[in-house]
């Protein structure tokens, strides 16, 4: 029996194990609004993939939203995002592996599931991942590349370093749970691919604390705005798909659709695709895009939970220097949502976008946190280590002067970072490392919180010489050691202990 064969038996067995047939009916049936933690499990176990994986690539894709099966932007259905355009056929794919018709596949969360399970697992075997390999979530890395079907090895990386940044993070939504959890990436080919987080990403020409990827030339109308047109507007989208599904489909020549600017719902991190001066094709009528600029917000209208603190400020302070930049009214006249552009036939922002946050940060700070504080390694009083955390300035992306290191050990050995918290509340915890080939492939990061100790992971390999939000996390008020980084990990490299930064 071959390979495909194979495959696709051991597909059907699992699946029949635990859905229905019946005379008449599709040849696999599943039973509408199944819980999703079931919903995972089974799809797993059928197709041999980490459920935790699954879940994390789900929640980097939907929030494991499938949104009443309403396409996104690119074409992609259900929480796994199975895609049905003219260069990605996931959709299809699916239903070609688990025999289950399109429609449902589109509509049912089980069903999606389980196609998007069928679909990675045929990218594991086109890889060679063998039964070893598939028990390690780090060796999949190539195989959650592909599934993005980006248009670019740097924004395939930018997908699955979202999706194993999850599995650092934890997620904990629609009552599906992934414990934070040391995972080492196997990037495989695309470990020496441009980072586009990285602060060496190429600089954004029209916004320097934005990266500059190029939106394909199909999709927008090189001009020269300020001479030919006059810029009067900036228009706020939502992308109706994720941060690196988004840059993939503008870099798409058959999208026929881009933005100026992209921002990254976790962390506020931008992308700049079509340079100001040119005409990008974003709000559906001639005229605004003559005058407008557009920015797309990484999240779905129908979802609050895309919307973070990080992504309006990042977004208030890029809209501030466009209006100072070009004259632009900070007010709801120059600065309007798609649905306010005329003949619009789209709701983007929608009713979760708070404009009221939105426009304070605009005009009122630039989108500046009402208090912050940042610790470095050398900040006097505020950092403790032991001998066994060295001191570098091997680094140009370190923070300040120098920052520390140390070599993984199965004890805790944590450096700290003392903050003085001003008062009980929700407070966003970013860090700042340097990163290496050298360095930790999952560094344990501690935040003593209201609730006690919670510890995030961070690939400290790639994406150094920024800021990277651990997350919001309930502080207590007064002084004390706030953040650590611990030295117990198997995760392999250096540990680095540089800066933090708390916010609210």
């Amino acid at each position: 029996m071959t390979l495909a064969r194979t495959r696709l038996a051991a597909l059907a067995t699992s699946i029949l194990a635990v859905l229905l047939i019946s005379a008449g009916q599709p040849a696999l049936a599943v039973a509408k609004d199944a819980p999703l933690p079931a919903a995972f499990a089974k799809a797993a176990a059928a197709s041999d993939v980490p459920r935790d994986l699954l879940v994390a690539l789900a929640y980097a894709e939907t929030h494991l939203d499938g949104h009443n099966g309403e396409p996104s932007a690119s074409g992609g259905y259900g929480l796994m995002h199975l895609v049905s355009n003219p260069t990605n056929h996931s959709l299809e794919k699916a239903a070609e592996l688990t025999k289950l018709p399109v429609a449902q596949l589109r509509s049912d969360d089980e069903a999606n599931v389980l196609g998007g399970a069928a679909v990675l697992r045929a990218h594991a075997d086109a890889l060679g991942l063998d039964e070893t390999a598939r028990k390690d979530p780090g060796r999949w890395y190539e195989a959650v590349a592909k599934y993005g079907n980006a248009s670019s090895p740097e924004t395939a990386r930018l997908y699955a370093d979202a999706v194993y940044e999850q599995l650092g993070l934890g997620i904990d939504t629609r009552g599906v749970q992934v414990k934070p959890q040391e995972v080492t990436a196997d990037r495989g080919e695309y470990a020496k691919t441009r980072d586009l987080n990285a602060q060496a990403a190429v600089a954004s020409p029209d916004y320097p604390p934005a990266a500059w990827v190029a939106a394909s030339t199909s999709n927008y109308r090189v001009s020269s705005r300020e001479t030919s047109y006059n810029i009067d507007r900036v228009v706020i989208h939502v992308t109706q798909g994720s941060y690196a599904g988004t840059i993939s489909w503008f870099q798409n020549p058959s999208a026929q659709v881009s933005a100026h600017y992209v921002v990254k719902s976790s962390n506020g991190a931008i992308t700049q695709m079509v340079r100001d001066k040119d005409v990008a094709w974003h709000a559906g009528n001639s005229t605004y895009n003559n005058r407008s600029i557009g920015i797309e917000h990484e999240g779905y209208v129908a979802d609050a939970s895309w919307f973070t603190d990080a992504m309006y400020r990042a977004s208030a302070a890029l809209t501030r220097a466009l209006c100072d930049k070009y004259g632009i009214p900070k007010t709801r006249t120059g600065i309007i949502g798609h649905n306010e552009v005329p003949g619009a036939t789209h709701t983007d922002p929608g009713s979760h976008w708070n404009w009221t946050t939105y426009m304070n940060y605009v005009t009122g700070g630039g989108g500046t946190p009402s208090w912050t504080t940042t610790i470095d390694n050398a900040t006097s009083g505020q950092f403790t280590a032991s001998a066994n955390w060295g001191t570098s300035t091997y680094s140009t992306q370190r923070y300040g002067a120098d920052y520390r290191f140390a070599d993984p050990v199965a004890a805790s050995d944590p450096a700290w970072y003392s903050a003085t918290i001003p008062s009980a509340g929700t407070y966003q915890v970013e860090v700042w490392y340097p990163d290496d080939p050298g360095y930790n492939s999952s560094a344990p990061y501690i935040v003593a919180t209201s609730s006690g100790n919670q510890t995030v992971f961070v690939d400290q390999r790639a994406g150094g010489g920024a800021w990277h939000s651990l997350g919001t996390f309930s502080l207590n008020a007064g002084t004390y050691n706030a953040v650590g980084i611990s030295r117990w990990t198997s995760g392999t490299g250096l540990v680095i202990a540089d800066a933090v930064r708390i916010s609210k």
